[in-house]
């Protein structure tokens, strides 16, 4: 499947705020009005805000604005801007009284490349809105993936930098799927033939392979922390789904996340898949979760091919530059 965005979903629009200096950043996405959402936690340390609004039993329908964001649990106030933006455009579920913005919000904890040195907060959040566009969209070390690392295992001296990654097909129907990825996982990152691309390093022995690593000897660093670790995930589509079968898309978007990181989806990671549907083009539930799964896995690897270094951490093709042959260093300019 080509790469792409999710604006290749007609109506949608992308914001980024990135402040690279401080390692951290969040991302606005804005649905058409009168779409529908649905979410799937499948990490046991998410933070989120305003997810029960999505549960399946829920009467709310109406997604205003989805925000990504880095800053841990503080990063969850740039929601604030979100909404504030959201109202001065008037949109929102009309209350009678006010037009009410329904913004749910997942972060990543960023806090470790940052320093905390500055986290998202209202103006920033609003400021993403601002600069949403139904352009395509940067991706890498952007917006909520701009401090975002993967490969934790070995601790801080063995990650590689993770990243904000997307990706869109058109279906034969009609319908558009795309997704959009935060990744700052626990796990490694492999690609399309099994092999590690970004994460867990060690001087000698080059990427571990965190997978078996584990069965090898246990973790070394003393402190993994929970929720310090999260993949995010929005399915973007203008396919006609209900709120059950939304929930059932990005259920099967977790699939390709797990085809792409391993360890996935564990104790110690945050990772939620949302799920947001238009419903202008006729398709089916399984066609748009099968396609979302395959570009979710395509996402998280351009994610990390995207990324640049920063604040220290290289990425994985840095990491893998450093173990090659004296004949491709001399090729890449580094001898």
């Amino acid at each position: 499947m080509p790469a792409g965005r999710l604006t290749d979903v007609p109506g949608f629009r992308v914001g980024h705020w990135t402040d690279a200096d401080a390692g951290t950043g969040c991302t606005v996405i804005i649905p058409p009005p009168g779409t529908i959402g649905a979410v799937d936690v499948r990490g046991g340390g998410a933070s989120t805000r305003e997810l029960e609004l999505l549960a399946p039993l829920s009467g709310d329908r109406e997604v205003t604005a989805l925000l990504l964001t880095g800053g841990s649990a503080f990063g969850l106030a740039a929601a604030d801007g979100v909404m504030r933006w959201c109202e001065e455009q008037g949109l929102g579920i009309d209350t009678g009284a006010a037009r009410v913005p329904v913004v749910p919000a997942a972060v990543i904890y960023d806090l470790g490349i940052s320093g905390n040195a500055r986290r998202p907060g209202p103006q920033e959040g609003h400021a993403a809105c601002v600069a949403a566009s139904a352009a395509p969209h940067d991706v890498g070390s952007v917006g909520a993936g701009t401090g975002a690392t993967v490969g934790k295992i070995l601790g801080q001296r063995g990650w590689c930098k993770g990243g904000l990654g997307a990706a869109s097909a058109h279906l034969l129907d009609g319908a558009t799927v795309a997704v959009i990825v935060v990744v700052n996982a626990f796990g490694d990152v492999f690609d399309e033939r099994g092999q590690v691309i970004a994460g867990a390093w060690d001087a000698h022995r080059g990427f571990v392979r965190a997978p078996s690593y584990v069965l090898e000897a246990p973790p070394e660093h003393p402190r993994l922390g929970d929720g310090e670790h999260t993949t995010l995930v929005c399915v973007a589509t203008d396919a006609v789904l209900s709120k059950i079968e939304a929930g059932q898309v990005a259920r099967m978007a977790q699939t390709g996340i797990a085809r792409a990181i391993a360890p996935v989806h564990t104790p110690l990671d945050g990772d939620v898949a949302f799920c947001l549907a238009t419903g202008t083009e006729s398709s089916s539930a399984f066609i748009v979760g099968v396609v979302a799964g395959d570009l979710a896995a395509q996402a998280v690897r351009t994610a990390v091919r995207q990324a640049t270094a920063l604040r220290g951490v290289p990425t994985g093709a840095e990491r893998s530059l450093r173990t090659s042959s004296p004949d491709r260093l001399a090729h890449h300019g580094e001898e």
